[in-house]
C-alpha cells in the first residue's frame, strides 16, 4: 500500500519561506511521478509543482516561479518544496500526488494522471 505524508505547513507571515515535506513509500521516488498540488477556498484544484521520475524535470505553476522550488532526495524518500517570499495568495492545503502514467508539460499539472494522494498540510500566510 503506498502512503504519502505531508508535513512542513504552518503559520507564517508575508515575506518569509516554508519547506514542504512529503515522505513516500520505498522506491516511490524513482518509479512515480511527484507533484504539489493546492486547494484554496473558492479555488479548483491547482498544480503547484511536479518533479519527474523519468529525468528528474521540474515543471512550476506561473504563479510560484521563481519563489518556490521542488526537489528529491531519494535516500530520504523525501520530495520538497522549498517556498520563498510567501504571499497571502500562497494559503491552501498543500497536497503531494504520485503516479506512473504521465508526465511532461502537458500533464502534469492535471490531477488525473495521478493516483495516489497524501492527507495534505495546511499553509496559511497571513500578517
Amino acid at each position: 500500500q503506498l502512503q504519502l505524508v505531508e508535513s512542513g505547513g504552518g503559520l507564517v507571515q508575508p515575506g518569509t519561506s516554508l519547506r514542504l515535506s512529503c515522505v513516500a513509500s520505498e522506491f516511490t521516488l524513482n518509479t512515480h511521478n511527484i507533484a504539489w498540488f493546492r486547494q484554496a477556498p473558492g479555488k479548483g484544484r491547482e498544480g503547484v509543482s511536479a518533479i519527474s521520475r523519468e529525468d528528474g524535470s521540474t515543471y512550476y505553476a506561473d504563479s510560484v516561479k521563481g519563489r518556490f522550488t521542488i526537489s528529491r532526495d531519494n535516500d530520504k524518500k523525501t520530495v520538497y518544496l522549498q517556498m520563498n517570499s510567501l504571499k497571502p495568495e500562497d494559503t491552501a492545503l498543500y497536497v503531494c500526488a504520485a503516479g506512473v502514467h504521465y508526465s511532461g508539460s502537458y500533464y502534469w499539472a492535471r490531477p488525473v494522471v495521478y493516483d495516489y494522494w497524501g492527507p495534505g498540510t495546511q499553509v496559511t500566510v497571513s500578517s
